[in-house]
Formats: structure tokens, sequence, C-alpha cells
């Protein structure tokens, strides 16, 4: 189904679907021979969503290495494994300079807050829908998982007023933050993008940092071909059970690269590509033909100027 403004999803439809496969993937990355992170709690939390498709990606209960390979599980576990050591150095380095606050955008079931060595003092405010966030601490909590800091989650939809429950949250605007927006830009309109951006900047006290994964604004001419690809990866793996069109959950089309648009407000930005990041972990890189080659990570420090 195409998106639309005010769509509405779970754990197991649409755009929350994408927060358990992405849970599945880490727990898929977590039980290799040489991971390289280590999330005792997707596993848990993807048997609890109860889609079989991702239960049996988390578990290694899917086909052979073969039928794997097919449908691209393969590759996704390793873009997930290399994102997810991304994100969880960002927030570590982050903490390691004196960053006594996190904030975790459209956090899914990212379990940072229980897994990380988070420094004493630290608050990481986690931002979802009501529901996801529910079922998440519920689980978590069944499991006996205790935060390794201190857990404030923010019930709130990202296309509401988040910036206002954030600080009634607890929320300093006045100290340095650690943000990410891990996976989710995609899922956003343009013009939402920038609205998050903006808002993060006007949060953000110097010495805030961001981190940031995404692709680079697909040309008009380009848009059939991306989504005929996308088509073609979501037949694949709906052989295998799972009928999830990526193709029509994101929002392809011309928008503000986010590097740049964040140099234009203040911060200072680096990038590296996601085949750089496999490449460094020993990972073998993504074809160019693969939906995800184009991916690229940003982390940035904001100067204050704006």
């Amino acid at each position: 189904m195409t998106r639309t403004d005010n769509d509405s999803w779970d754990l197991a439809s649409s755009v929350g679907a994408t927060a358990t496969l992405v849970a599945a993937a880490r727990a898929a990355a977590s039980r290799e021979s040489d991971p390289l992170i280590d999330d005792p709690f997707a596993e848990p939390l993807v048997r609890a969503v109860g889609v079989d498709f991702f239960t049996r990606m988390a578990t290694g209960d899917l086909p052979s290495a073969e039928d794997q390979t097919a449908v691209g599980v393969t590759r996704m576990t390793d873009n997930i494994a290399v994102r997810t050591k991304f994100f969880d150095e960002f927030f570590l380095s982050a903490a390691a300079a004196g960053v006594r606050q996190a904030v975790i955008l459209a956090s899914g079931l990212d379990s940072r807050a229980y897994r990380l060595d988070w420094p004493d003092g630290m608050v990481v405010y986690e931002i979802d829908q009501p529901e996801v966030i529910a079922f998440k601490t519920q689980i978590l909590g069944e499991h006996g998982a205790t935060p390794t800091c201190e857990r404030r989650p923010v019930a709130m939809d990202l296309r509401n007023d988040w910036a206002t429950a954030l600080r009634e949250a607890g929320f300093d605007p006045q100290a340095p933050t650690a943000w990410s927006a891990e996976g989710l830009l995609g899922y956003l309109p343009p013009d939402a993008q920038d609205r998050l951006l903006d808002t993060v900047t006007e949060l953000s006290a110097p010495g805030s940092r961001v981190a940031i994964d995404g692709v680079p604004p697909t040309p008009l001419e380009e848009q059939e071909r991306t989504r005929e690809s996308m088509q073609a990866h979501a037949e694949r793996w709906r052989e295998q059970g799972l009928d999830l069109d990526f193709g029509a959950l994101v929002f392809l089309g011309e928008r503000n690269e986010p590097s740049a648009y964040l140099a234009d407000h203040g911060w200072q930005a680096v990038s590296s590509t996601v085949n750089e990041l496999l490449t460094a972990s020993g990972r073998a890189p993504l074809g160019e033909d693969d939906p995800m080659s184009n991916l690229y990570y940003i982390s940035a420090t904001y100067g204050g100027a704006r």
C-alpha cells in the first residue's frame, strides 16, 4: 500500500515491520561465529511480534545459505551489522566526550538503552509511537531486562509535536545531546525530513552530535528503475512468506542531501559509504545493483552557528 500523510501501522505491518526486520537482522548478526555486534534482546522482541519470516530469520531457521543469499538475507544481515556498529560507536564516543543525554528518534525495537555500557548519569530518550514504546517496554521487562542508563521513553509519533513531549520528559536543550535518526529519513517526505533536522538543530546546544543514515536523492528519471529493483527483491522475499513492498514504503524523489543541509545549519559533518563500513569490518562490499549500495552514514557535530 502506498504511503499517505496520516497512515498507521504496527510492528507487523508497513513501516513498523521494517523495525522488526532490522531487529531480526541484528539477532542474526549477533548469532554469527565472529559477530560485529551483540544484541541479546533482538531475538525475544522479534519472537514477540510474531511474524513467522522474521522469527525464522532471527533464530537462524531460514532455508539454506543459498536460499538466504537469493532473497538478500545475508547481505541484509551484513548491512545491519555495520549500521548497528556505526551507531553504537557514535553513542559511546559521544558519551566518552562528556555528552550525558541521548535521543533516539523513531526508536522502534532499538535496545541500546539496555545493552550499551553507558556512563553514570546518562539519560537516553526513546521517541516512537505509544504502542511501539509500550510493546518494547513490556517484552523486555518480561525478560528481566533492565536499562543500563536512565531510560526515558517518549510516546509520540514524530509527525506530531514530539519536541514539546521531549522537553516535558526532562530533556535539557541547553546541554549537549547525541541524536540518532537511524533507518528513518527514507520513510519521511522531503519536507518532513527538513522539519526533523530543523527541530534537532533548534534543540541542540553547541557540542551536540547527530548520526544519520540515508541515500542520495533519486532523480525523477531513475525512480521507476529503483522501484522495479525494490519490487524484484520484495517478490523474492514474498516467496519466503514475507509480503512487504519496500518500494511502497519509502519516499523517492528529490530532497535535500542531509550532510549539506546540516552544514548549512551550523553542523560539521563527515560521511562514510556503506561499502566503506563493510570493507573496514571485513565484509564484502555490496554490488552496484543492490538497492542498499547507495546507503551512507553521517556523523555531525553542532558548532552553534545558525
